[in-house]
């Protein structure tokens, strides 16, 4: 048994933030209902999964449960079930670093152990400092740079080192578009290896654009190393864009061949939860989704041209390739209309039209 292999799952996190996105974009009513939230969480909990994200945390003007979004870590530890293995985590993520320190509370029992922080690219420091308060508090810090590929190779020196000074719990590698290759991989796994101390895990969170995320998780925990490496997961691979990994993938493959003990009956019992959601391909493989991977754009560019402006897969190609800079990874229906214009399609989007994931 490789005891230094964990399993994180993220499907009422991911799934939930993917939801919401489908709802602010009008394109689905889909929401989560409190019962499917509480059985999801419970049936992860008897699945003996090592790490459950139950969600988001973040400044609200009022809750979003419907979303698996909470307004402060009391709120969202509150879900946790009462039953759960020693070595088993819950896990919390802020989605930036907006939440004053001081208004969360010093770690408890009571709350949730693990805390994930979206690292804010154009905020690197004051997010990496948000982490570090975190620490300081007795949570154990999961650091999730967005989009790794962007970083730089200075970048990636400064997010190990504050991962180092803080005692961060884990630092991840996150391919939030679904592009990243096994050497990709590989070269940041190296730099992580290198530089981080030896108790702090490495992370890898895989989105599915390519139909990668499996083939990457392989390529990422098939090493000799005794560091602790976590894999990210959701049931069916619900997630925001493409989805991630499935975790019923994933659990199998580890409890066949890495001599996990996971229970399979209950990640069943979250899939069949799941699959209510998903009629209306909110998540998944799908030729829209891939084009932006192979651009290295943000997703949503690719959905908002099929699904508002109702643009052909060649148009979409073509405009994909010629994005500004500026714009690649700063998606907003702003810029998607600016950079139509700046490409010669001059329409105005049509939010009733045919569903074009």
């Amino acid at each position: 048994m490789k005891s230094n292999l964990q399993l994180l799952d993220c499907t009422l996190r991911d799934g939930g933030l993917g939801l919401e996105d489908a709802n602010k974009n009008r394109i689905s009513g889909l929401r989560f209902s409190q019962t499917d939230i509480f059985d999801v969480a419970e049936n992860l909990s008897k699945s003996k999964i090592d790490i459950v994200e139950l969600g988001s945390v973040e400044i609200t003007a009022s809750p979003h449960t419907e979303f698996a979004i909470y307004q402060n870590i009391e709120a969202i530890s509150e879900t946790m079930p009462k039953k759960k293995l020693p070595s088993q985590m819950y896990a919390a993520l802020y989605r930036g670093p907006d939440t004053p320190l001081e208004d969360i509370p010093e770690w408890n029992p009571n709350l949730c152990e693990a805390v994930r922080v979206i690292i804010r690219y154009s905020e690197l420091r004051k997010s990496l400092d948000f982490c570090a308060g975190l620490s300081q508090k007795g949570y154990k810090v999961f650091v999730q740079p967005m989009l790794t590929m962007r970083y730089i190779d200075d970048e990636i020196k400064q997010l190990i080192d504050a991962a180092n000074d803080m005692g961060a719990y884990a630092l991840y590698i996150v391919d939030s578009y679904g592009y990243m290759m096994p050497a990709d991989i590989e070269r940041l796994f190296l730099e992580y290896d290198k530089g981080l101390d030896k108790d702090i895990a490495i992370g890898f969170h895989a989105h599915n654009n390519m139909n990668l995320a499996f083939s990457n998780a392989l390529s990422f925990i098939n090493r000799d190393i005794d560091r602790c490496l976590i894999i990210d997961s959701c049931a069916l691979g619900m997630g925001q864009g493409a989805g991630n990994l499935q975790t019923e993938i994933i659990a199998g493959y580890l409890n066949r061949n890495f001599g996990k003990s996971y229970d399979y009956g209950a990640i069943l019992d979250v899939c069949e939860i799941i699959e209510k959601y998903c009629g209306e391909m909110l998540w998944g493989y799908s030729l829209t989704r891939l084009l932006p991977a192979i651009h290295k754009t943000a997703y949503k560019y690719a959905v908002s041209f099929r699904k508002h402006y109702g643009l052909t897969y060649r148009e979409i190609d073509e405009i994909l390739g010629r994005i500004p800079v500026e714009f690649v990874h700063r998606y907003t229906p702003e810029n998607a209309k600016k950079i139509l214009e700046l490409c010669g399609y001059g329409r105005s989007p049509d939010f009733g039209g045919s569903n074009g994931w």
